[in-house]
């Protein structure tokens, strides 16, 4: 008795049987990925406008003053926050599948390609968990912006602008504390907390990462979405297109 073997069909590029709504996400997914780097990349060009009384824009922060650089100071500051954006986890799949279609969605055929992982042109991808304590210095940074928000030229007060501020330091950082390398770090990597040094506290900190990891992608977005529209509230008002409600 002779023994065959079939082989399964090839599926073409974007090839499904799928009868869902399936585009629907990579679609938004890319017009939002896309929507910020335009807007980004055109805010970090202006070089002004990035500051009125107590705030200050999270693109130009921390506060830069250097005559030997001739370009906008943001350039100085976003490659970090850009860095552990990029090769993130969650937006690894996000800008793979909705600007690469790598593949586009699951049981979508995928474009011909030769995937060899997180290597060659991909191999900064690997440098995650260093862009990762950078990000944490981020986060003290706009932490003490927020904080700052609040100082006005007349003294203690709340804006709507403070309110502004305060929420992007909130938003960055439950985006920041549920990163994959954070969980992994503080106790992703032990088997046996009751086997290490400090194991009650590493497991402690590992399940308040973890809580935060629950809803990283949730908080990928909102955060993106709020620094931008964080640069745009300070830089309006700095403009004089709004003006910037006291609100004590």
């Amino acid at each position: 008795m002779t023994e065959t073997t079939s082989t399964p069909p090839h599926i073409g590029f974007m090839d499904t049987s799928r009868k869902d709504s399936w585009m629907v996400g990579p679609i938004a997914t890319a017009l939002g990925l896309l929507a910020f780097i335009v807007y980004s990349t055109w805010a970090a060009f202006q070089g002004e406008y990035f500051e009125w009384g107590p705030y200050l824009s999270p693109m130009y922060s921390p506060l830069i003053e250097v005559d030997w650089w001739p370009m906008s100071p943001a350039f100085l500051i976003l490659w970090a926050p850009g860095g552990f954006r990029v090769t993130c986890y969650y937006y690894r799949k996000a800008y793979y599948r909705s600007l690469f279609f790598t593949p586009a969605a699951c049981a979508v055929g995928s474009r011909p390609q030769s995937y060899r992982g997180e290597r060659v042109l991909l191999l900064f991808q690997n440098l995650h968990r260093y862009f990762l304590y950078l990000a944490l210095v981020f986060i003290v940074i706009l932490t003490y912006d927020a904080v700052r928000a609040f100082f006005f030229a007349d003294g203690f007060g709340m804006g709507v602008g403070t309110i502004v501020l305060v929420l992007n330091a909130a938003f960055l950082a439950f985006f920041t504390f549920g990163c994959n390398s954070l969980r992994h770090l503080v106790g992703g990597n032990v088997d046996c907390y009751s086997c290490v040094a400090f194991g009650k506290q590493r497991h402690g900190l590992w399940r308040i990462v973890s809580k935060f990891n629950a809803h990283h992608m949730l908080w990928a977005w909102v955060s993106l979405f709020w620094v931008g529209f964080t640069d745009l509230y300070v830089r309006l008002v700095a403009m004089g297109v709004i003006t910037d409600v006291r609100i004590f």
